[in-house]
């Protein structure tokens, strides 16, 4: 999107001031934080910030009857539009299964060559992208269950899968709403073990295809996923590692290589079918024909010849091990509190997962009525990221959206697509990996058109995705006055004032590039 001249010299300007100024906001709050600032402080870090009367509406429920009702979030009526919106999102209320015959059948009949089978696959695949994409935008932007929507992106995040690599496109849905949202404050080894037998990430780090060193199949058949034999691969190590290094112990988590390795044997033989999963939805099966018999040493443990049960008990030991402890109590306080945070803290954090066995839920209490949770020192001290960033502002604006498209595209242009980390350990979420000129710019640029009124939020797209032709309502810019009423102490005086003396014109595009606003 083009900015006008004047636009972009107050892009270019904010861009500056941004970068000298982001670092010394949080240093110059007053030590005792006010109501207003509490209330900001929950929104911002439980949530994904406010929205127009957010502030008051948690001033007078309280700061700790909202903290436990966001971690209850089964006490919290979801909206009925809300509830309509999704129910009318087919693909995202289809079992796994069904979407990915859909998939299979488009690409296959689309590898002919036909130009109409090609643009029906586009129409089916850009279906289930915009509809996954709704589905999460939706109720991040709309739902009061606001922790739990961050606890989503937070554990999609941790247990990353790449939504680019060939099936994962049409599994990626399901992962999220199967594997990870009805965990997210539960038990970890609960969601530990979803997300290791979802097919989704049994393809993304291809232990579908790991079997035994001496694993001889009968004959070789067509798996449906890409046109190729699901011929024997051998040992694969991607998960196992990936398992070890980013989903528990952490990267001194204190193993070997052969741990594994052996870890990598224990595992094989934990696989789908894509053919099984079409035809009866049956997303995982251990198949013991694959499955590598011997004797593990692991981790300190001798692991003999237990089939599945060798998976199941190293899922037990890596969720109470004392490193994973450790691993998951600094993200969570990096995530929550600042990008570094004190070693006491994450060792609070720790010893209350381990005493709780593992308790997400009650981790997170303790986190939330920490010290450092509410120091002032902290609050503001978090960098928005791209998807952080674009949500909020789309909360704090309040325009209606019903086509989410213009959101991805930003998400593209400002670097974490979504579903599109290609990596395994997601996303960064540190000022580190985001605060750059280039970045700033983008991000005024999207503050900037959604100010002005400029996204086609309110045009209905095709299932391709195109909105040429398609419906508009026309969109308003927004107001400063009430942008700045929804945010209160989120904008400081002197930001205010720069804000105040720009043209009116301006106001609204520059209370949401400012460097206020992109922090949290």
């Amino acid at each position: 999107m083009k900015l006008p001249i004047r636009v972009a010299v107050f892009a270019a300007a904010f861009t500056i001031l941004s970068i000298s100024s982001l670092a010394a906001t949080a240093a110059s709050l007053p030590a005792d934080l006010s109501a207003d600032q509490q209330a900001l402080h929950v929104l911002d870090r439980l949530g994904y910030g406010p929205k127009p009367g957010d502030i008051e509406r948690i001033k007078q429920m309280g700061i700790e009857r909202y903290i436990d009702a966001q971690l209850h979030p089964e006490s919290i009526p979801l909206p009925a539009a809300l509830t309509q919106r999704l129910s009318m999102l087919e693909t995202s209320n289809e079992s796994t299964g069904e979407v990915l015959a859909e998939f299979l059948a488009v690409r296959k009949v689309a590898s002919d060559g036909d130009e109409a089978a090609k643009q029906k696959r586009r129409e089916v695949v850009g279906k289930i992208v915009e509809q996954n994409a709704e589905a999460r935008i939706a109720r991040a932007v709309d739902s009061p269950r606001q922790l739990e929507e961050v606890m989503v992106d937070f554990w999609f995040n941790h247990f990353n899968v790449y939504a680019g690599k060939g099936l994962d496109r049409a599994l990626v849905g399901s992962y999220e709403r199967d594997a990870i949202r009805p965990y997210v404050l539960g038990s970890f080894r609960d969601l530990l073990g979803a997300t290791a037998k979802h097919p989704a990430m049994l393809f993304y780090l291809d232990n579908w295809l790991s079997t035994s060193a001496d694993y001889q199949p009968g004959q070789f058949r067509k798996n449906g996923a890409q046109g190729q034999k699901a011929k024997a691969t051998g040992l694969n190590e991607n998960y196992a590692r990936e398992l070890m290094e980013l989903h528990t112990l952490g990267v001194d988590g204190g193993y070997s290589q052969k741990d594994v390795t052996e870890l990598a044997r224990m595992l094989t033989g934990w696989t789908f079918e894509p053919r099984d999963l079409v035809r009866n939805n049956r997303s995982f099966r251990f198949d013991a024909q694959r499955h590598d018999m011997g004797d593990k040493e692991w981790l300190g443990h001798h692991v003999g010849a237990q089939g599945q049960g060798e998976g199941e008990f190293a899922l037990d030991v890596l969720a109470m091990h004392p490193a994973t402890a450790r691993h998951l109590s600094y993200e969570l306080a990096q995530y929550f509190v600042q990008d570094d945070p004190s070693p006491e803290l994450v060792a609070r954090l720790s010893k209350r997962y381990l005493e709780t066995s593992g308790n997400i839920r009650e981790v997170l209490r303790t986190l939330f009525h920490s010290p450092e949770f509410m120091a002032s020192v902290n609050v503001g001290a978090k960098f928005k990221t791209p998807y952080q960033f674009v949500i909020s502002a789309a909360r704090a604006s309040q325009a209606p959206i019903t086509n989410v498209r213009p959101l991805l595209g930003v998400l593209n242009q400002l670097g974490m697509p979504l579903y599109g980390a290609q990596t395994p350990d997601g996303y960064k979420n540190t000022q580190a990996a985001w605060l750059n000129p280039d970045a700033l710019t983008r991000r005024i640029t999207f503050a900037a058109a959604l100010a002005a009124g400029r996204l086609p939020l309110n045009k209905m797209p095709g299932n391709d995705g195109n909105t040429a032709g398609a419906p508009v309502v026309a969109e308003q810019p927004l107001d400063a006055n009430t942008l700045l009423d929804t945010l209160g102490p989120a904008i400081s005086g002197k930001t205010r004032a720069t804000i105040n003396n720009n043209p009116q014109a301006l106001r609204a595009a520059m209370v949401l590039g400012s460097p206020d606003f992109m922090q949290r």
